[in-house]
């Protein structure tokens, strides 16, 4: 999550989806961009239930019931950012594809053989062939999106739409996009749970929204910068990126089940086929492995601000950027602890990637080039 990009919210008319038909509620407006530091290693903590008064720096949709008070966060370091990196002195392995301006958010789909990357000026949702590399189609978006996920293999697209409060479905192979839902201030990322519901991290709202359909039928009010997200079995992780934890929540339930320190400034989550959750600590450059009680349970240095993260379950291996090096690391996570097992040379800034679990081939969002990056690692 880079906060270059503290960039307001859009304020002009969007559309609001089907159940959502009021104005949400702005409520009162406090710093948004904080975090307790990692390194103060206090226990895991389980909040003991929902609270009467949430506290938001955002939109809450009247009449949801919420859970969580944003703790104080005056005293909260800076989110992490991404290093710069200069452009490579050699060529990197693989082709490039241009795409347009600053591509962040890239995930690639193995049922429907689609990559799609979000780009900006305009700001567009870009599909390309996993096998010729060929791009197929363009979607305009109403703002400025820096994460994707997949809902499920097939899609649709999970696309955050930053300056425009709201989360839209883009269908794969063909583009559809589906109606705006406004979830809250400056969604960041989104993960769809197993069971269907959707949970979308409103990074400078300090809310949570979880969504069944195209309702919104919760509202975490626990974070202070909420950001990357991934889901294990019944259970949703996100990464605080001012409070600097990991807060693990309970998709059936709908409930806060606890938190943990997860470094000195996590960005980005991704969770692996052994039901655990793994963390690019940027500021921290670490790596860092934890498991939904949630605790922590295996690290492993990364130097040069590691921030995107994907992982392949046919190989099982996790595939780290480091966005100070452009360079790309591969782990095997078949053991506890991550066993580095490739390096690859990037494009500048490689701040988000997506792997093919097909082939097992690399997709490399190079922000500053405006290309992706396909090679196959060997």
């Amino acid at each position: 999550m880079r906060h270059r990009l503290c960039e307001s919210a859009g304020t002009g008319t969007r559309p609001v989806m089907r159940r959502l038909c009021g104005v949400f509620a702005l409520v009162l407006l406090v710093g948004a961009c904080e975090s307790r530091p990692a390194h103060q290693a206090a226990p895991s903590t389980t909040p003991s239930g929902p609270s009467t008064t949430p506290t938001t720096t955002g939109l809450l949709p009247p009449g949801v019931p919420t859970e969580g008070s944003r703790p104080p966060a005056q005293s909260l370091p800076a989110p992490a950012e991404p290093q710069s990196a200069p452009a490579p002195s050699q060529p990197p392995p693989g082709r490039q594809v241009a795409v347009g301006a600053a591509p962040e958010g890239i995930v690639v789909d193995a049922v429907t053989r689609t990559v799609a990357v979000a780009k900006r000026n305009p700001d567009e949702l870009v599909l390309i062939n996993a096998d010729t590399g060929e791009i197929t189609h363009r979607t305009p978006l109403p703002g400025v999106v820096r994460h994707l996920q997949l809902a499920k293999p097939g899609g649709p697209v999970l696309v955050p739409v930053e300056s425009a409060d709201a989360l839209v479905r883009v269908d794969l192979p063909n583009g559809r996009a589906q109606p705006e839902i406004v979830t809250g201030t400056v969604p960041h990322d989104a993960s769809e749970a197993p069971n269907g519901t959707v949970f979308v991290a409103n990074e400078h709202g300090g809310t949570v929204t979880a969504l069944r359909g195209n309702d919104i039928v919760k509202v975490f009010t626990d974070s202070v910068q909420p950001a990357g997200l991934a889901a294990v079995g019944d259970r949703m992780g996100m990464l605080d990126v001012r409070k600097n934890d990991l807060t693990i929540y309970d998709t059936e339930k709908l409930t806060i089940v606890g938190a943990t320190p997860a470094g000195d400034g996590p960005t980005h989550l991704v969770a692996d086929k052994h039901g655990r959750m793994i963390a690019a600590d940027t500021r921290g450059d670490a790596v860092r492995v934890f498991d939904t009680r949630p605790r922590q349970l295996a690290e492993i240095a990364q130097p040069g601000g590691p921030y995107g993260i994907t992982y392949d379950a046919t190989r099982d291996t996790l595939w780290v950027a480091s966005s100070g090096t452009n360079e790309v690391i591969g782990y095997a996570m078949a053991d506890a602890t991550p066993r580095e097992v490739k390096r690859i040379s990037t494009v500048q800034n490689p701040y988000t990637l997506g792997v093919d679990p097909m082939t097992g081939r690399l997709f490399i969002a190079g922000v500053t080039a405006g290309v992706v990056q396909i090679v196959d690692p060997g």
